[in-house]
């Protein structure tokens, strides 16, 4: 069984040679840009971090599902693997090589983004006020929608203030939570390929970016 999922993620990590878009054709970030935004890693995958205030509801309604928080970090991936906390082989396999239906992650809190993720390597990114409006579009078109344009909540998340929701999108080995959050960032016109894994994703942000806290170990280890 070790050995299937070795070749699981053997082959996992070399389809990333797949995604090699050309981003010549991207605009450049805008230090002087008052829209600062967070990649946090959190080992498999990785979270983006926005300033509340930042969002406008007319683009992402669901903002108005958190109230009294300074951020949303946002989340994306497989809907069983990312709902159970302990994930067994079977739900990792299907999520590995199975096209299966995909949730959204938003958590809300308040403490500044390294002390509320202590041991999480994080990255401030710069934005100009286009691209951050095009990032929220991005993200907003990523909910299952009702014809009443009413999304889908799946219950609390992980930690903290946190919902999931359903995704229209779908999940698998050429669209993971890593690749989707590298789509994101690119949606904002920062030039990030897809990656498979969260080191190469962390890696193409730390260049464009700066990196506020590198990743620790909790205390015990």
């Amino acid at each position: 069984m070790k050995i299937l999922y070795l070749l699981i993620l053997i082959f996992l990590i070399s389809c990333s040679s797949y995604f090699t878009p050309s981003v010549d054709s991207l605009p450049e970030n805008d230090q002087n840009s008052d829209k600062s935004i967070y990649l946090v890693g959190h080992g498999w995958h990785a979270g983006i971090v926005l300033k509340y205030s930042d969002i406008s509801d007319k683009f992402w309604p669901e903002i108005n599902d958190f109230t009294d928080v300074e951020y949303l970090e946002v989340g994306w991936g497989d809907m069983d693997y990312y709902q159970m906390p302990d994930p067994h082989f079977g739900i990792i396999f299907k999520a590995a090589l199975l096209p299966s239906s995909s949730v959204l992650h938003i958590v809300g809190f308040n403490a500044p983004v390294t002390d509320y993720f202590p041991h999480s390597e994080v990255i401030k990114l710069h934005l100009t006020d286009s691209g951050f409006e095009k990032m929220i579009q991005h993200i907003a078109a990523s909910y299952s929608r009702d014809e009443n344009n009413k999304s889908f909540i799946l219950g609390p998340g992980l930690y903290g203030d946190s919902l999931f929701y359903r995704s229209k999108e779908t999940y698998h080995i050429f669209k993971t939570c890593n690749i989707w959050t590298a789509k994101t960032l690119r949606s904002a016109g920062l030039p990030v390929n897809p990656a498979i894994s969260v080191e190469g994703l962390m890696s193409q942000a730390s260049k464009l970016g700066k990196v506020i806290q590198s990743k620790q170990l909790p205390p015990d280890q």
